[in-house]
């Protein structure tokens, strides 16, 4: 697909039936544009703005400090949407996946990772996925198109709304950190996820931290940059192997832009330091990418970016071609790579009992069959069972 963003993966305009317009995903100038053509007085716009996002409200009636005809006039013109929640999953181990619908009838995923007093929440930037990668599910499922920036943005206001964190002051916030990791690739929708991320960083709404904010692509180089520049957030690249031989194959925009390039982007990548590490993620897959050699070539591949290298145990999908390597062999990758000097956590697998794990997600809401699910519960459980190894919840 390259660069270019065609049009058919453009999102219809987010107005109702009634002719009203979605307020959510608005930049604060646009915000101001809209309200002062409705006739309403420049001030009010902040005071949208802290409802929308510092307060979370998602009724014009609850604006308690705006007057009841300026309430009225807003209700009429204006909406405050989320998706539609198809599907809400918890698993076993506290994570969270909601399906989430569209105004077109579209479907995405966007899964809640809890810790012990903070998470962090896996939003989706597609409906589906260009890059065909050959370990993720997500990459089974044709690209059919962007989101919008309202689209990014309700991912977590819908989750702010689920685990009651409003307003944006809140103490021991559950939903503290925002990684771009779900469906799709970021730099691909690149001006709907800057927009979004803007509205996200905002001090006055929903505040959270460009530190606590990471961008995941599996290598659009020439997008990298200018991320680090415009949203100065963290970066994660998905490496998965330490040849252009192997990485063109199991992730195919190696061909445009090969790891020399990728690597040389990741030097360059504005703010990087020893403080501010890029994080390389790679999946680990038994017999294909996993073996001593590879850890050596990883590492000198590496020398002089301040790194840390997510080592992530593959987590199976119906019809997947590969397996997971088995811990010990984890274990030793991992071992090669911190003897090196770069931090090397194994990323532990949570809720891959409702497919959120990962490069799990996909959004056609087709159930599985029995055995279907029974295959993957008997790779969980054989993985398991053997697990010799202290798995990093980093």
């Amino acid at each position: 697909m390259g660069i270019a963003t065609h049009a058919k993966y453009f999102a219809p305009p987010a107005i109702d039936a009634a002719g009203r317009r979605n307020l959510i995903g608005l930049s604060q100038d646009e915000l101001l544009e809209a309200i002062t053509a409705l006739g309403l007085e420049k001030f009010r716009a902040k005071q949208l703005w802290s409802w929308i996002y510092f307060h979370g409200v998602t009724d014009f009636e609850n604006m308690t400090t705006l007057a009841k005809p300026v309430r009225e006039k807003l209700a009429a013109h204006f909406m405050l949407e989320r998706p539609t929640v198809t599907q809400d999953q918890k698993s076993e181990d506290g994570t969270r996946k909601w399906l989430l619908k569209m105004v077109d009838g579209q479907e995405i995923e966007a899964v809640h990772i809890p810790e012990i007093d903070r998470g962090a929440l896996c939003v989706s930037s597609q409906v589906g996925c260009t890059l065909t990668c050959r370990f993720c599910h997500t990459g089974t499922q044709r690209l059919v198109r962007n989101l919008e920036a309202s689209e990014i943005v309700m991912q977590v206001m819908l989750a702010r709304d689920k685990l009651k964190e409003w307003p944006s002051t809140k103490d021991d916030r559950l939903l503290s950190n925002i990684v771009l990791m779900g469906m799709g690739e970021p730099l691909f929708n690149y001006e709907n996820v800057a927009k979004a991320a803007k509205i996200i960083m905002n001090g006055d709404g929903i505040a959270i931290s460009k530190r606590k904010i990471t961008l995941s692509t599996s290598g659009v180089v020439p997008m990298i940059e200018r991320c680090g520049n415009e949203l100065d957030i963290n970066l994660a690249v998905s490496l998965h192997a330490v040849t252009d031989e192997l990485r063109d194959q199991i992730v195919p925009i190696n061909r445009m832009y090969p790891i020399k390039e990728l690597l040389k982007a990741c030097r360059e990548y504005p703010g990087i330091s020893n403080a501010r590490r890029v994080t390389f993620e790679y999946v680990m897959l038994k017999d294909v990418n996993d073996s001593p050699v590879d850890a050596k070539h990883l590492v000198k591949l590496l020398r002089g970016i301040p790194a840390k290298i997510n080592l992530i145990p593959f987590n199976p999908w119906p019809g997947a071609p590969f397996e997971c390597s088995d811990w010990k062999t984890i274990q030793k990758f991992g071992d090669i790579v911190n003897e090196a000097g770069y931090a090397s956590p194994v990323r532990m697998p949570r809720g891959r009992d409702i497919m959120a794990a990962c490069g799990q997600l996909k959004s056609q809401s087709i159930r599985l069959s029995s055995a279907e699910r029974a295959a993957i519960d008997k790779i969980i459980a054989e993985k398991e069972l053997s697990q010799g190894l202290e798995i990093s919840r980093a």
